[in-house]
């Protein structure tokens, strides 16, 4: 297992205040739980992943979600069992929009 964290500031995108989480953890996917927190409008990510010696493949793949949502002062927790970088998008794209949906 690695644990890899990222930091991004500046956001602008707010989520509603609750947490949510999508995904199942198994062969080939992840989980995501994304909750509000107070961050001085930043957006932390920490990733558990079973594949190990990929960080700058997730660097890239969470650098592209930051500039696509902007969060600020949202917290995500990743639990990973080898999902490729089409499926993290997604899955990152899914609870996004399960929370900001829910308070538009």
């Amino acid at each position: 297992m690695e644990t890899l964290n990222f930091r991004f500031e500046n956001g602008r995108t707010r989520i509603a205040p609750h947490a949510n989480m999508v995904g199942v953890v198994g062969s080939g996917n992840l989980e995501v739980l994304i909750e509000p927190a107070e961050l001085n409008g930043g957006c932390e990510v920490e990733v558990k992943t079973a594949a190990v010696g990929f960080a700058a493949i997730w660097q890239a793949v969470m650098a592209d979600f930051h500039l696509r949502w902007s969060l600020a002062d949202v917290r995500i927790s990743i639990n990973d069992v080898g999902a490729t970088p089409a499926v993290v998008s997604l899955r990152l794209d899914q609870a996004v929009e399960s929370v900001t949906e829910a308070s538009a």
